[in-house]
């Protein structure tokens, strides 16, 4: 494409939101020196883009018919076959459809990416194939991934296979339902906020949020670069240490990892029993006010209480900062996803990772042509997002930064001395699906919640 060039009242306007002015008399001196370091952009414009192709064949697949899709997790249907030997095969795999497969279309649950097709596979992809495993489609994920619930997305809600009146939860909506319905073996989610968690919970099935930065998230639509996750689920504990067995380890594309942060023997480690495994009971993950629900702190408690009676040492423990780490994260969430996922067209500036250049281009056209069309859980973190950096400078993003290691640091003291933290995956059990027609209010509760 050819580069555009900025009329005088482009860079008056550019000047105005950085908060400095061009006198008239010297813009054309402005103008022909901005040119100056615009030229070699139209050489860039001309090389071409190292492209890693798909390893293995494929077709474009097609919409899911509905009678294949009762609950509405599927976004697209495709078959591809990964190896023809490997730890996968045999094995069906659902991929979230903010992960990208070459050749299929990706929506990230919004219309703004309608006919978008990545040309490139998401690393994750390529170790499930390469391990053997048979791709059969998308998983419908919520708007943008910005949601806990399962109402978001502009396919359509994603009803929980227990009980289609009630959410399956979010935002790895469709993989989990995919999952506990057996339509797949096991799914790729994402979690940022307990987007591979919440709909775990609640649909029965296991998640796992890996350790930050151990499965590359190359080829994954980002939300914020220091929160964004991606991980397996499935309905064992076995075919989730499977998976992160293939996916985990550095890809040489995403910075945020590094050469020592390898696999482990997830399958091994499972057969080593309870005897002797020390269990902290957190105290702060239990009776929360206005959120909380008896029976579920009760089954956790009880739950507890069993692994004791198996060998496993349980003690309750206290770590104050698990109340306080949600004004942290918010703060990140808030002002990281409007920079980067939004504003920033799906990019973060400064890493030395790959870029879906392609998908940048299809974003930011999509958002300028069809903004109204962001969920509203998306317009609201994009207007107090905005506005906290606007106002205060981006101080609050920073501070939770710093503070975002303090509260590791709480829970790493306890885990020092134990293996494991106890408390609910959530409090409260998987709510009702609000009705299209539901007040904005509510309709923005359920996603939160």
């Amino acid at each position: 494409m050819a580069i555009r060039r900025p009329e005088a009242d482009d860079l008056r306007r550019i000047a105005r939101d950085f908060h400095f002015t061009i006198p008239d008399e010297r813009m054309p001196v402005v103008q022909a020196l901005v040119e100056g370091l615009l030229g070699p952009y139209d050489r860039l414009d001309e090389l071409e883009e190292p492209l890693q192709a798909p390893r293995h064949p494929r077709d474009g697949g097609s919409p899911p018919r509905p009678e294949e899709n009762p609950f509405g997790a599927w976004a697209w249907r495709v078959h591809i076959a990964g190896a023809a030997a490997g730890p996968l095969a045999g094995r069906t795999i659902a991929i979230k459809d903010n992960v990208a497969v070459a050749g299929v279309p990706m929506h990230n649950g919004t219309a703004l990416l309608d006919g978008y097709v990545p040309d490139e596979d998401a690393t994750v992809v390529e170790r499930v194939l390469d391990a053997g495993g048979t791709i059969l489609g998308k998983a419908v994920c919520e708007s943008l991934c910005f949601s806990g619930g399962s109402h978001t997305a502009d396919s359509g809600p994603v009803r929980n296979p227990y009980d289609p009146t009630r959410s399956t939860g979010g935002s790895s909506s469709g993989s989990a339902a995919l999952v506990a319905s057996g339509a797949v073996d096991l799914a790729i989610g994402g979690d940022q906020g307990g987007s591979v968690r919440i709909p775990s919970c609640w649909s029965g099935i296991y998640g796992l949020k890996p350790t930050w930065g151990l499965v590359p998230y190359t080829g994954a639509f980002p939300i914020e670069a220091s929160l964004d996750h991606l991980g397996p689920m499935a309905r064992t504990t076995h075919d989730v240490a499977l998976l992160l067995e293939i996916i985990a380890g550095p890809d040489g594309l995403d910075p945020r990892q590094h050469a020592g942060l390898g696999g482990g023997d997830y399958l091994g480690a499972l057969g080593a029993g309870v005897g002797g495994l020390r269990l902290a009971v957190v105290r702060e993950g239990f009776g929360i006010e206005g959120l909380s629900e008896d029976d579920v702190d009760g089954a956790v408690r009880e739950a507890a209480r069993a692994f004791a009676k198996l060998g496993a040492e349980v003690e309750e423990v206290s770590i104050p900062w698990h109340r306080d780490a949600m004004p942290v994260w918010n703060a990140v969430a808030l002002e990281g996803a409007t920079a980067i996922m939004v504003a920033g067209e799906s990019m973060a500036y400064g890493a030395k990772g790959r870029y879906a250049t392609s998908l940048v281009d299809a974003f930011g056209a999509g958002r300028r042509d069809r903004g109204e069309r962001l969920s509203e859980t998306v317009k609201l973190t994009v207007l107090a997002g905005r506005w906290m950096a606007e106002a205060h400078h981006g101080r609050y993003y920073a501070k939770a930064q710093n503070l975002s290691r303090v509260a590791a640091a709480a829970y790493d003291s306890v885990l020092a001395d134990h293996d494991l933290l106890v408390m609910p995956t959530l409090p409260l059990k998987a709510t009702l699906i609000p009705a299209p027609d539901a007040p904005l209010e509510e309709q923005v509760a359920r996603r939160w919640r």
